[in-house]
């Protein structure tokens, strides 16, 4: 198949992206009318229980939506549920499928396979006793996971179907101040746009965070540390840092974190190096480091830009919490 993005088609490139937990929950109604409704919900069509049926169909199809559909990634769905439920003011059967995983991609369309599947069943079993059906309203509920976090639908949900599903999104950082530092002597200087910053900014932005202080610093310990120490004194909550995390001789962010550290957090410093090593084993030679400076907790990331929108994955869904732990209002 051809790479040419100019082609008629092709499929989406997700190496890069991070594997997250996701999920997805499509739903889509058969309008039975009078006839075949009492039928399906007594189970006593000719060709049997339409209602089992269907819930059977639509686990096959959300397994089978790679194969139905060419641009599709074939996904481990690690849950799968289908529940038919009967709307008796509409004489209508309306069908949800629920579908997860920790994968690069969303389950969405293998929720939408589900959920067509069971239908056309529902239709198969239904259309003996009544040929005048319609199925309607096929749509995506919410998903779950990724970089976006939550999505709900347009149309909302009613507090039954929320109530059923609870869907989650992501902590968010409503309104907490944050700070973005980036370490580079070059850019310092001016002799190159920082694009690892903004990408940082944009980041905690998404999340609800205030960014009111985004410096750019020359490499070097003592200002840094200066830095962070009148950062914290002005009720800074989240520092991130990037650049100055290798091995080179003017790569002393790490040094830096340590002088004004309150306490180090190295778990988070090994799971940021655990997880960016699914991308590149070069992950392993960052000295990535985080402390906690009085209330604020500081991060030290490496400095490009593909490694700072990574190390924000990775962090986003810890950021609100490892902030509620540090205030004494959440435990590990």
């Amino acid at each position: 198949m051809t790479t040419d993005r100019g082609a008629a088609f092709y499929m989406a490139d997700i190496r890069n992206k991070r594997p997250t937990r996701r999920r997805a929950v499509a739903v889509g109604e058969l309008k039975a009318g009078p006839v075949a409704y009492p039928l399906i919900v007594e189970r006593r069509l000719p060709k049997g229980d339409a209602l089992v049926m269907a819930e059977v169909a639509g686990l096959q199809g959300a397994k089978m939506a790679s194969a139905l559909m060419p641009l599709c990634h074939p996904l481990p769905l690690e849950l799968v549920r289908v529940r038919c439920e009967p709307v008796p003011e509409r004489h209508a059967i309306r069908v949800y499928c629920e579908c997860a995983t920790e994968a690069r991609t969303g389950v969405e369309m293998e929720a939408l396979a589900g959920v067509n599947a069971a239908l056309l069943t529902l239709y198969d079993l239904s259309k003996p006793v009544e040929p005048a059906l319609g199925i309607d309203a096929i749509r995506l509920l919410f998903k779950e996971g990724g970089k976006s976090g939550l999505w709900l639908h347009p149309d909302g949900m009613t507090d039954a179907e929320r109530e059923h599903y609870r869907p989650r999104d992501m902590a968010r950082l409503h309104d907490v101040p944050c700070a973005v530092i980036t370490l580079s002597d070059r850019a310092s200087r001016g002799e190159y746009e920082d694009r690892s910053g903004p990408v940082l900014v944009e980041g905690l932005r998404r999340l609800g965070a205030r960014v009111d202080h985004v410096e750019v610093l020359p490499d070097g310990i003592d200002p840094l540390a200066e830095h962070l120490r009148s950062l914290a004194a002005h009720g800074v909550r989240i520092c991130l840092c990037t650049g100055g995390t290798g091995l080179g001789p003017h790569d002393v962010t790490p040094e830096a974190l340590r002088l004004v550290a309150d306490r180090h957090v190295e778990g988070l410093a090994e799971m940021f190096r655990s997880e960016s090593a699914r991308h590149t084993p070069l992950a392993w030679l960052s000295r990535a480091e985080v402390v906690q400076v009085g209330r604020m907790l500081v991060f030290a990331l490496p400095g490009s830009p593909r490694a700072a929108k990574q190390g924000m994955d990775i962090l986003a869904p810890l950021l609100a919490h490892a902030l509620a732990m540090v205030d004494g209002e959440a435990h590990a």
